[in-house]
């Protein structure tokens, strides 16, 4: 008999009928096997819906599909997918990135033997776009970091396919944005003092760039508008002094313009 945890997988899925397969099947060979998975469908137009109910039908009760009526983007999907919900804890996988085997096994088993803990994330590796299979990989948990508001003003400490929370938490992600919403909520939840660590260990494959390639990270100058408002969000709400906001919107745009300069450098090579 397969080992659960008591986590709830969401997946937001939008025009991924050429990759939600492979995320699937990430997530179905845990050596844990979480307890459900919700794939969300964001209103597509490729077919993908099809595609999420042949799933269905292949694993049966163990995968929920959540339509949504119209496309709001991959922060409200992720909230209909958790507000739905049924067990305590949450992880976030993206239609076109997978999990290594061990994922659950331990992170699942880090958040269970420190139940102070309200969010972890982790490391992730690149692979190619072509790799077909999830991933595997020797790896081991080799300590942790503990997330302060400080340092996640200044950098973004994991990615949301790393991150699994308490489904008990009272935040969500910001409903209608598109960019840097994850950033957002991160921020919002170290900012209400619920601790949030960083595992390091590579238990996640990514197959595109964070930034510079396809997708909503093709939108660079989206998504540093999006960091831009979410530090005037912070200062609204009294979290940062105007100085504050003014020196890391100006360090914001320094690294806006060091990610163009790698990203051309990147493209003539």
């Amino acid at each position: 008999m397969t080992r659960t945890a008591p986590v709830s997988v969401v997946v937001p899925c939008f025009r991924c009928a050429a990759t939600i397969e492979r995320a699937v099947a990430s997530v179905a060979a845990q050596t844990l096997r979480p307890a459900e998975m919700i794939l969300v469908d964001d209103a597509s137009s490729d077919g993908t819906l099809t595609v999420l109910q042949a799933i269905r039908a292949r694993y049966g009760e163990w995968v929920r599909v959540v339509e949504l009526p119209s496309n709001a983007g991959a922060a409200s999907a992720r909230n209909a997918g958790w507000n739905v919900a049924t067990q305590p804890y949450i992880a976030f996988l993206d239609a076109d990135d997978a999990w290594h085997p061990r994922k659950i096994e331990i992170q699942y088993g880090y958040m269970q033997g420190h139940p102070d803990v309200a969010l972890t994330g982790h490391l992730c590796r690149q692979l190619p776009g072509d790799e077909a299979n999830a991933p595997a990989w020797a790896v081991d948990l080799r300590g942790e970091q503990r997330i302060t508001w400080a340092s996640l003003l200044l950098r973004h400490p994991f990615v949301t396919p790393s991150v699994m929370l308490k489904r008990e938490i009272g935040l969500r992600f910001a409903e209608g944005i598109r960019h840097m919403e994850d950033h957002r909520l991160w921020l919002d939840i170290v900012g209400a003092s619920l601790p949030t660590v960083k595992l390091l260990a590579e238990l996640a494959a990514v197959y595109k760039p964070v930034y510079g390639a396809s997708g909503l990270s093709a939108d660079m100058w989206s998504m540093e508008r999006a960091e831009l408002a979410n530090y005037r969000y912070f200062y609204g709400r009294g979290k940062l002094s105007w100085a504050l906001l003014v020196l890391l919107q100006c360090y914001s745009l320094l690294k806006f313009v060091r990610r163009l300069v790698i990203v051309r450098f990147l493209h003539r090579v």
